[in-house]
């Protein structure tokens, strides 16, 4: 059966109900550039505490996804998960509003972290059982256009009010109250699904897939998907040590290792950037700009992302933009070297962080496709657990780095940890790709479209 990630709609708009995640994206992405604002600029705190409040958001949402992997599978209304998540970022945004000490807003913003799995479990769920197997590509990549026009309209949105010199803590009410208008549309719009599907069912489509582990730039982290709790009795560990006997020569302990070190890489790097550009001089207003041509730059690429993988193949894909990103860290680092005029370092700025969006449009499409064919025939229930799990704890393990490394380090080092963690991550694709020829072989499994290219790369490698 070939499967084709389809990243771009027939339509823009496969239904209307589907501005109803506009706001919500908007008022999300436009939040994470205000929390650490409000901490370094209306606080006057620092960039450690940023990396305390990411490390309490992402522990946070692990403990929450659990929950509300549960949640989803028991009780079938998918529309009253949504409103419970956006209402409830809608109230925490307006008491941050009003919030003037680090204690109450780090208490806040791990609120945040809890109700943010809610919205992703049901979102997806809702599109999966309100289109056609059909109509779901299409209905997938307008769910991303929808989440990718938001945020863009919520950075320029930041931008504009500080641009005209009004105050920073009043932006969070228009946030909360773009989130109030998500909780509106979807009480007008959004209808229950004549039938229910369980969170499993996610990782049997790859477009639903790409929906719900694609890296979220508002939040700096893929919300984690928990589709099963653990079993633990007596026999977990024989269990699990038989489990590690059979994967050993399987490609997804590659590329689960892979992925942990980009999400690791990825988290130190977002967690400390915002404060880094205001250490070097960059003015709020410009900080949402910058933000703004990261998420700018995957709308553009994100559409061609699912042609040129099946082009160019997967692996290779999941390779180069692996290397771009990389070398946007290293660029980021290199300005710390120089002394910079403000103007200078934000249009330098401006470019690396538009190239590491760029680059994070085609990684999240290949690296996609790599795990939902490593999934195949598979329990992919437990195992799209497992790699989220690893992402969860890579997102806490990224923003305790940050924190220390803002007490015994430096934004250069930071930068040049994120850069080295990536390219750590090349040789476990490389052998992930080597690892899943030499199984088809042995398996006898057909070579599918999108494999072409990495196949005839190898093969031109091996003449």
């Amino acid at each position: 059966m070939e499967h084709r990630l389809h990243t771009w709609p027939t339509r823009l708009l496969a239904r209307p109900w589907l501005l109803a995640f506009v706001p919500i994206n908007a008022a999300s992405a436009g939040f994470g550039v205000v929390l650490p604002l409000l901490i370094l600029v209306t606080l006057h705190s620092s960039w450690s505490v940023v990396a305390l409040a990411a490390t309490l958001f992402n522990s946070a949402v692990i403990g929450a996804s659990l929950f509300w992997g549960y949640v989803t599978d028991r009780y079938p209304s998918r529309r009253n998960l949504l409103l419970v998540n956006y209402a409830g970022f809608a109230l925490v945004f307006f008491a941050l509003a009003e919030v003037r000490n680090t204690a109450a807003l780090l208490a806040l913003y791990t609120v945040v972290g809890l109700l943010a799995p809610a919205g992703a479990n049901a979102s997806n769920l809702l599109i999966l059982e309100k289109f056609r197997t059909d109509e779901r590509p299409a209905a997938f990549a307008s769910f991303q256009e929808m989440a990718m026009l938001g945020s863009i309209a919520g950075l320029l949105i930041g931008f504009l009010w500080l641009a005209a010199s009004l105050p920073l803590a009043p932006l969070v009410f228009v946030l909360s109250g773009l989130a109030a208008a998500s909780v509106v549309a979807v009480l007008v719009g959004v209808a229950e699904a004549p039938r229910t599907v369980t969170t499993s069912t996610v990782v049997r489509h790859p477009e639903s897939l790409l929906a719900r582990l694609r890296h979220g730039a508002p939040f700096h982290l893929a919300v984690p998907f928990f589709p099963r709790l653990p079993s633990l009795d007596r026999r977990s560990f024989s269990r699990f040590r038989r489990w590690l006997a059979e994967e050993a020569r399987h490609e997804l302990p590659l590329i689960l290792a892979a992925t942990l070190l980009f999400n690791f890489s990825s988290n130190l790097f977002n967690i400390s950037y915002t404060p880094y550009l205001y250490s070097v001089g960059i003015g709020a207003a410009s900080i949402f700009l910058v933000n703004f041509a990261n998420n700018f730059a995957q709308t553009l690429t994100f559409p061609f992302s699912g042609t040129l993988a099946t082009r160019e193949g997967p692996s290779r894909l999941v390779q180069q933009s692996t290397y771009v990103r990389s070398l946007g860290y290293l660029l980021t680092a290199g300005f710390t070297f120089v002394p910079l005029a403000t103007v200078l370092a934000f249009g330098l700025n401006v470019f690396a962080f538009a190239l590491l969006g760029g680059a994070i449009a085609f990684y999240s499409t290949a690296s996609s496709l790599l795990l939902f064919r490593a999934l195949e025939g598979r329990d992919a229930g437990r195992l799209i657990g497992l790699n989220s799990a690893l992402g969860g704890l890579a997102a806490v393990g990224g923003a305790a780095v940050s924190g220390l490394l803002s007490v015994f380090g430096s934004f250069r080092l930071v930068f040049l940890v994120a850069a080295l963690s990536l390219l750590a991550s090349l040789p476990l694709w490389t052998a992930a790709q080597v690892a899943s020829e030499k199984r088809r072989r042995i398996e006898r499994l057909p070579v599918r479209p999108e494999e072409k290219g990495d196949t005839a790369l190898r093969t031109s490698k091996t003449d």
